[in-house]
């Protein structure tokens, strides 16, 4: 049964998004800072990487709110507070939010919004929904990296990049700097987890 979008479920919902996404990315800039003083730059490229595409979902959302143009939507929600000086403990909330988003919220949202005949805003809670558990398993791969000491470190001969320069380095240990850009460690991936590799 079609619902007017004005008296909708998914009119609230979409602005619960927005502002969770919202949320999200400013919470991902933030551990991306703590990231930065840790010297942990490989974490602060992947916060700040998210934060980005965390953006992109904001903006989804609120497009899809451009016929309330000059109201207020009035929502209620509970929100995370991921204060944490550790960065496994900023990762593993990062984490448990986004797998949140994607077993939880969104899923229930794009079912109320099909309920209510909105069918391409369904799809697209389905679709970012998607993204979102990308983003929890990357967060959780890299937890699960710094946890167990790997994070620069490898059982067998691997191939690292440097974030800054491009640099491929070949080994079992990233070296103390960049024999290129003498940016630190803290700049190395693994080529297979970093992104836009082949």
């Amino acid at each position: 049964m079609d619902t007017n979008f004005e008296k909708s479920q998914t009119k609230e919902n979409l602005m619960r998004a927005f502002a969770g996404e919202s949320q999200a990315r400013n919470r991902y800039t933030f551990a991306a800072e703590k990231a930065k003083e840790a010297k942990l730059h490989v974490i602060d490229a992947i916060f700040t990487f998210t934060a980005h595409q965390e953006r992109a979902h904001a903006k989804v959302f609120y497009d899809f709110l451009k016929d309330e143009a000059g109201k207020n939507i009035n929502i209620d929600g509970t929100y995370p507070v991921d204060i944490y000086e550790k960065i496994p403990e900023l990762l593993r909330a990062a984490q448990h939010n986004e797998f949140q988003e994607y077993e939880n919220d969104y899923k229930n949202f794009s079912k109320i919004a099909r309920e209510e005949g909105f069918i391409g805003i369904s799809n697209t809670f389905n679709m970012i929904a998607e993204v979102e558990k990308t983003h929890g398993e990357r967060f959780g791969q890299f937890a699960d990296l710094l946890e167990q000491g790997k994070l620069f470190v490898s059982d067998f001969e691997t191939s690292w990049i440097c974030l800054n320069c491009g640099h491929i380095y070949n080994g079992k240990e990233v070296p103390a700097v960049c024999p290129i850009c003498k940016h630190d460690k803290g700049f190395f991936i693994r080529v297979e987890l970093s992104p836009y590799s082949k």
